[in-house]
């Protein structure tokens, strides 16, 4: 049983693993005229907009935003294709999270430590903390510094895989209430959708705030 819930996270499908290629299924289903029509994209600009006016008072450097912004709608592209049958959820996978997750939090440490080193001692230790605590301090805040992208890719996978879990739960159960199990299943449907929204909002806010203190 345990082994037939966790095969529908497996990417492996013999010698040539296609599963990843879902992915990039989203890119691939449309023309390349559907991009260039503004009436197919009114809706995802309106987005874009709003999302833009958020991340330029979060963040300090100048057009820096359209990587977050890309990232996020990557990731929500990739939540929302894992709900429908039958489509590999590439981002319930660590190695899919954490890929993109500790390149951008690589860089911008690798940046701050070369360009801002100041600024960067500044933030390991903060105002107001006393001699005595100083020590613990910076030990703490290295080592959160350090669990960023874990935490980061962890968070992101653990709410998708949670979700899908528990649909195959209930997918493969039988009741003489069906009609219960497909409202739950429908509520549960909608919320998955909610959290496909929120993680990949999150994903793009967090990693601009870490951006941010630099």
């Amino acid at each position: 049983m345990m082994m037939n819930l966790f095969s529908t996270f497996d990417p492996c499908t013999g010698l040539i693993s296609l599963n990843w290629m879902s992915s990039a299924i989203f890119v691939i289903m449309f023309n390349y005229n559907y991009w260039l029509n503004y009436n197919n994209m009114i809706i995802l600009f309106i987005i874009i907009k709003s999302m833009k006016l958020e991340l330029t008072m979060l963040m300090n450097h100048k057009g820096s935003y359209i990587i977050m912004l890309t990232l996020s709608i990557f990731i929500l592209v990739n939540n929302l294709m894992g709900l429908l049958p039958y489509i590999f959820t590439s981002s319930s996978h660590l190695i899919f999270s954490l890929s993109l997750a500790l390149p951008l939090w690589l860089s911008f440490m690798i940046y701050g430590w070369f360009n801002k080193m100041e600024s960067m001692f500044i933030h390991l230790l903060p105002m107001g903390t006393p001699s005595i605590l100083m020590p613990f301090m910076i030990l703490i805040e290295t080592i959160s510094n350090l669990i960023r992208p874990g935490s980061l890719a962890v968070r992101l996978t653990a709410n998708m895989i949670a979700g899908h879990l528990l649909m195959s739960l209930l997918g493969n159960s039988f009741s003489m209430a069906m009609m219960v199990i497909i409202f739950i299943f429908i509520m549960l449907m909608i919320f998955e959708i909610a959290v496909s929204l929120i993680q990949s909002y999150v994903f793009m806010i967090l990693l601009t705030l870490y951006s941010s203190e630099i």
